[in-house]
C-alpha cells in the first residue's frame, strides 16, 4: 500500500468513526421527548443537551484552536460548555443554554467542519492524534448518556437488544496464570502514537513487572453468586466490610430515582442499587422496567466496597490491576503485543458486550469467542471490573494534551478495567484504565476475583 493509499484509508476510518459518533449522539438526544431532556438532578449524570454541546466545544478547542488557531463559534458560550468553568448543578439551568434545535445546529455545524477538515487538510500525525482524541472523548460522553438513562429510569436507548441469544456454556472455576515477567501498558514514545499505539496518558509508558503465579476466576461474579451473599446477611455483617465500606454501608442515600418516587427516599444499602425484593422474588431495574433478576447475568452497578465485602465473604480477593491486565492480555516483553483478549482485531458483537447493545443482561459465560489467552471470559465490555488498586500514574507519566484526563483522579479513585456494555468499541483496549470513586454504583461496574492461595 502506498503512502497516499495509507493516508486515504486513515482519513476514511476517521470519517467513519466521526459519523458513527455523530449519529449515536443524535440518536441518544433525539429519541427523548422534549420534557425528558430536563433530567432530574443527579451528581453522576449530565443533561443530554449539555453533553452534546460540550462535545462539540471539545472539537473546537482541541482541533480547530490547536491546529488552526481558530476562535470558537460563539465565545459567549465557552465557559458554559467547558466542564471546568461551569458548576455541575448549573448545567441544569435551561436559561443558560439553547434548546434542542439550536444545540443540534451547533453540534452538526462543528461536526461538518471537522469532517471537511479531515477531507481537505493534510493528515499529519498531530492532526490524526487530535481527531482521535476528540472522537474518543465524545464516545466517553456517549457512555455517560447511556448510564444517565439507567440512572433516571428512561427507556433503553434505540438499538439495545436485551434478549440476545447466549451461545456460551458453563465456564466455571479459575484460570491459572504462571509466575513470570509481563508487559503492562502502552508505549510512552512511539512513532505510531497517532495510529496503532494511540493511548491516553494514564496508560503510558509501558513497563515490565514480575508477578507470582495466581488464579483468577474465568467469569465475572454473577447475580446468583451475589444474591447468596445478600441472603446470607452480607450487608448486616460489619466484619465483612473494611473501614471505608462500613462508613458507606451506614450512610443514607436518596434512592428516589431508582424507585420512581417524587419524594426523597433515604435508605442505607441492603443490596445492590437497582435490586428490590418484590412479589416474593428479587427484581432488577433495567432502564425503565423492573424485571426478574437474571441469575446468570453479571452483578452490575456495585460499589468497590460491595465487591470487597463479597470477596471477604467468599474467601477471595480482588485482582490487582497488573494481574487483571496480564490475565486479559498475556503480553510478555519481546513477544507480539495484543490489545484485546482475543488479539488485535476490532471488537465485534460476537466478541464482547459493547456499544449499548446487550447491556450486561447476558450470562457471565456468554461471548466465548472473546476469551483471553488464559481462558478468562468477558474481560472486554459487559462491566467495568473493580481492581484492588488506587488510580496512580505509572513511572515516567507525562500529561497529555488534555491535562484533566487523569490528573484529577490520581490518589482517591480506584482502577477499573475492561470497559462496559455502554462503552464504545472504538474506545476500549485491554490497557485502558478507568478511574471511579469506590462509592460509585450508578455506572456499569462489576468484578471478578482471585484465589487467596497461590496455585
Amino acid at each position: 500500500m502506498t503512502v497516499i493509499e495509507q493516508i486515504d484509508l486513515a482519513k476514511s476510518e476517521l470519517l467513519e468513526q466521526l459519523e458513527w459518533t455523530r449519529k449515536r449522539t443524535e440518536t441518544l438526544v433525539c429519541s427523548l421527548p422534549e420534557t425528558a431532556l430536563d433530567v432530574p438532578y443527579h451528581p453522576g449524570v449530565n443533561p443530554p443537551l449539555w453533553e452534546m454541546g460540550h462535545a462539540a466545544f471539545f472539537y473546537e478547542v482541541f482541533v480547530f484552536n490547536l491546529l488552526d488557531g481558530t476562535p470558537s463559534h460563539d465565545p459567549a458560550m465557552d465557559d458554559l460548555w467547558d466542564s471546568f468553568h461551569i458548576e455541575h448543578r448549573d448545567r441544569w439551568n435551561r436559561e443558560l443554554f439553547p434548546g434542542r434545535q439550536k444545540t443540534l445546529d451547533y453540534f452538526n455545524l462543528i461536526y461538518d467542519r471537522v469532517a471537511e477538515r479531515i477531507e481537505k487538510q493534510p493528515l499529519t500525525d498531530q492532526a490524526r492524534y487530535l481527531y482521535r482524541y476528540a472522537i474518543y472523548h465524545q464516545n466517553m460522553h456517549i457512555e455517560s448518556m447511556i448510564w444517565c438513562r439507567q440512572t433516571v429510569g428512561y427507556p433503553a436507548p434505540p438499538g439495545t437488544d436485551l434478549y440476545r441469544p447466549a451461545p456460551g456454556d458453563s465456564h466455571q472455576g479459575d484460570a491459572y496464570v504462571p509466575a513470570g515477567e509481563w508487559l503492562i501498558g502502552m508505549p510512552g514514545e512511539s512513532g505510531q502514537y497517532a495510529s496503532d499505539d494511540f493511548a491516553f496518558d494514564n496508560e503510558k509508558p509501558w513497563f515490565t513487572v514480575k508477578l507470582e503465579s495466581f488464579a483468577i476466576s474465568k467469569c465475572l461474579v454473577s447475580n446468583r453468586e451475589f444474591m447468596e451473599f445478600v441472603e446470607d446477611g452480607g450487608y448486616r455483617r460489619p466484619e465483612l466490610w473494611s473501614f471505608g465500606g462500613r462508613k458507606w454501608l451506614q450512610t443514607e442515600t436518596d434512592v428516589a430515582l431508582v424507585h420512581g418516587s417524587d419524594e426523597p427516599l433515604l435508605r442505607t444499602p441492603r443490596h445492590p442499587l437497582y435490586w428490590r425484593w418484590h412479589d416474593e422474588q428479587w427484581q432488577e431495574r433495567v432502564f425503565d422496567r423492573w424485571q426478574s433478576l437474571n441469575p446468570d447475568a453479571p452483578v452490575t452497578h456495585v460499589t468497590f466496597w460491595e465487591a470487597e465485602a463479597w470477596c471477604r465473604w467468599a474467601g477471595r480477593r480482588l485482582p490487582t490491576e497488573y494481574e487483571w491486565e496480564v490475565a486479559a492480555l498475556g503480553n510478555r516483553p519481546g513477544e507480539p503485543f495484543r490489545r484485546f483478549p482475543w488479539g488485535n482485531s476490532a471488537p465485534t458483537e460476537q466478541l464482547a458486550d459493547l456499544n449499548g447493545r446487550a447491556m450486561a443482561q447476558n450470562p457471565v459465560f456468554d461471548f466465548p469467542a472473546g476469551d483471553s489467552p488464559f481462558g478468562c471470559r468477558q474481560m472486554t465490555g459487559t462491566v467495568w471490573e473493580w481492581t484492588g488498586d488506587q488510580f496512580l500514574p505509572y513511572d515516567g507519566f507525562k500529561v497529555d494534551m488534555y491535562p484533566f484526563m487523569s490528573t484529577l483522579q490520581f490518589g482517591d479513585h480506584k482502577v477499573t478495567k475492561g470497559g462496559s456494555c455502554a462503552t464504545s468499541s472504538c474506545l476500549i483496549r485491554g490497557t485502558y484504565r478507568q478511574a471511579y470513586l469506590p462509592l460509585r454504583n450508578d455506572v456499569y461496574t462489576g468484578f471478578r476475583t482471585c484465589a487467596l492461595e497461590k496455585p
